[in-house]
């Protein structure tokens, strides 16, 4: 694929496009050393980014996400390699881009089809990994549950091992199966075919006997810590004076790379924002104001990152006043203090659109945990777990939680979920897929 890429790229510069540009049209043959040297580096790249590894076969989305990592990153180091290293006859730019975006797409399209080869019966049964749970608490239970729920099918889940020496009755549900004691777990591992153990509850010494039992039988051993529920994606070993120390290192926005790139899509985004929305804010400022009259922007003080306030900017959905008499509430279905024209603002997301202001002035980002009102949420933090490492990152105008259609009056717990999820996983990619999916989800938009 990554050589019939290139020679995709060469016909669609020099034959289709040739008139494109001030180039001259060029032989197949004094291409063929950059089509090489373009087809070794892709594999480089791709491989790179260890998607050719047994293990992770069958996860589909992993690998299509890692994939277009690998060419973005290709692309843009082929092109600056070939222009500094000045090769003749000199590189297309035009080419370069077709390259890669031939490659990306010739790439995708035989992963499908080799995936349809993977997942026959036969051979899945082989490459997915037979996977065996050593005791059991509500971490094993989350873990269960998302493992069974894997589309990609990687995991063969045999059962659980109680390690307590006695099954207490009732907190493992009927419907995980139990394969043995842990002082059988010799036989187990044979008899199962086991390729990963998951300790989920074990003392210190049966801990280490159990990481020895793996490596000598060649099973991967995994560690499911209690102690850690937020930020698992950031856990990392490291060293402190020749003591092994685990811990929660970086998140993908801790990086300074990935602050920029997030902020120039903010900007670019939120200059493109104001100026498509200029119209409809006009307009709906209007309607606003024939309905109400007074103000047609609401400024509300909302929390941002790390805790800090800054004001909110919407188009006034509420009448004037609407909270004088109750102080601070959430917005409800059919909420009395709405206006006739709010109503229709709220359900499209309209009254949210003077926002693309706050991202420009860098209070917001286009992606991110909404912005919650503090009289609303001083106590969360004390009754919701993790709840302020939400802000770790600043508020978005839309998020993970909105497109999975939390928004409004729904639960608080599972929002955060998603805003911890975000967090842990983020890239520019998720952003640009969270804003299209916020085309199409309007749930709970009280």
């Amino acid at each position: 694929m990554a050589i019939l890429a290139g020679y995709a790229a060469y016909w669609l510069r020099f034959h289709s496009l040739k008139d494109f540009g001030n180039w001259d049209n060029l032989t197949l043959r004094q291409y063929a050393g950059h089509m090489t040297l373009g087809t070794l580096s892709l594999l480089l790249a791709i491989g790179w980014q260890g998607i050719y590894e047994r293990n992770v076969l069958l996860r589909n989305r992993w690998i299509a996400s890692k994939m277009a990592k690998a060419v973005l990153i290709w692309t843009l180091g082929f092109l600056a390699l070939t222009l500094a290293l000045n090769l003749q006859p000199a590189i297309s730019r035009v080419y370069v881009a077709l390259y890669g975006a031939s490659a990306l797409l010739l790439l995708l399209s035989w992963r499908m089809v080799f995936n349809a080869f993977l997942h026959a019966p036969a051979r899945i049964r082989t490459l997915q990994q037979r996977t065996l749970f050593v005791g059991w608490n509500e971490d094993a239970k989350r873990l269960w549950q998302t493992m069974s729920d894997d589309k990609a099918h990687a995991f063969n889940l045999i059962g659980w091992v109680d390690a307590s020496g006695w099954r207490e009755q009732g907190t493992v549900p009927s419907e995980i199966p139990f394969v043995g004691y842990l002082e059988d777990i010799h036989r187990v591992i044979a008899r199962h075919e086991v390729d990963m153990i998951i300790v989920a509850d074990l003392p210190r010494q049966q801990l280490v006997e159990m990481a020895n039992l793996c490596e000598r039988e060649m099973i991967q051993f995994k560690l499911a810590p209690s102690v850690f529920r937020i930020f698992v994606s950031g856990l990392s070993l490291e060293t402190i004076a020749g003591t092994p120390v685990l811990g929660v290192n970086r998140l993908p926005l801790d990086n300074t790379l990935n602050v920029l790139a997030k902020r120039t899509l903010d900007i670019c985004g939120a200059l493109v924002g104001l100026v498509l929305s200029a119209p409809l804010i006009a307009f709906f400022g209007f309607m606003v104001w024939w309905e109400s009259g007074g103000p047609i922007f609401y400024y509300q003080r909302r929390w941002g990152m790390n805790g800090v306030p800054f004001e909110i900017i919407k188009i006034r959905s509420m009448k004037l006043n609407a909270e004088a008499a109750t102080g601070a509430q959430w917005c409800v279905q059919d909420d009395p203090r709405r206006l006739k024209v709010g109503a229709f603002m709220r359900k499209w997301n309209i009254d949210e659109v003077p926002q693309f202001w706050n991202v420009l002035k860098g209070q917001m980002s286009l992606v991110g945990p909404r912005p919650e009102r503090p009289e609303l949420i001083a106590d969360f933090k004390h009754e919701i777990p993790h709840y302020n490492a939400r802000h770790h990152a600043k508020p978005g105008m839309t998020g993970w939680a909105q497109v999975k259609g939390l928004r409004g009056d729904t639960d608080l717990a599972e929002r955060i979920k998603c805003d911890l999820w975000y967090l842990e996983n983020w890239s520019l990619m998720l952003d640009l897929q969270i804003m299209f999916l916020t085309f199409f989800k309007r749930e709970n938009a009280y």
